[in-house]
């Protein structure tokens, strides 16, 4: 019996080519949230997502080879849906005359935002599923493109006095992104969350401004 590649049980086995086709893929998909967000990954099987969508287990199987596939399908929609964030909130702070510590704060604003959309999912894409290295190479991708918005947000500052920006943006970015997931899946103790938003600000804009 031929052994089934690790990749192959990671993509779809076909594409719908119908509508009525593609709802099912769509309800299959959603129900495969719904189900990792209660359940865990661990807890998850394609029979409690298939009852939750309410098709067959063959009608599942004939899109989706196996959870870790539905899972794959559910983080790339996060993923450009994260790109489609961001990229919204570095347009929103480009058009609007902003200092150094506004701008940080919009993007800190909006990743809080984006972790918090569903917490129990993002725990389960981030924290307990294993992430192929299609996902993790799709991840550093976005993140470069993010840092490169960022590097052209903070050339338009003054206040911004690092010698190496594009290496200053790389580390902002990630700072931000670990501080505001850890804040919004974990909590902060009793810090309310614009305590917790301003003491980012103040860290990304300390490090970002000149030497005290």
């Amino acid at each position: 019996m031929p052994l089934v590649r690790a990749t192959d049980r990671l993509r779809p086995r076909k594409r719908p080519r119908q509508a009525r086709s593609q709802r099912t893929v769509d309800a299959i998909v959603k129900a495969a949230a719904q189900v990792f967000s209660r359940r865990g990954y661990a807890g998850t099987t394609t029979n409690h997502i298939a009852e939750r969508a309410g098709v067959s287990i063959g009608s599942l199987y004939e899109y989706f080879p196996s959870k870790d596939a539905l899972l794959a399908a559910i983080m790339e929609a996060h993923i450009a849906e994260a790109e489609a964030v961001l990229t919204r909130a570095a347009a929103e702070v480009a058009g609007r005359a902003r200092d150094l510590g506004g701008t940080i704060r919009h993007l800190v604003r909006a990743m809080i935002a984006l972790h918090a959309r569903d917490r129990e999912l993002h725990r389960v894409l981030f924290e307990e599923a294993p992430l192929s290295r299609r996902l993790r190479q799709a991840l550093r991708e976005v993140e470069e493109r993010i840092v490169g918005w960022v590097v052209g947000l903070l050339d338009a500052h003054p206040e911004v006095r690092v010698a190496d920006v594009p290496l200053a943006a790389a580390i902002v970015v990630r700072t931000v992104e670990a501080l505001t997931h850890n804040l919004v899946l974990h909590g902060q103790g009793d810090a309310p969350v614009e305590a917790y938003t301003d003491e980012i600000v103040r860290l990304a804009t300390r490090y970002l401004g000149p030497a005290a």
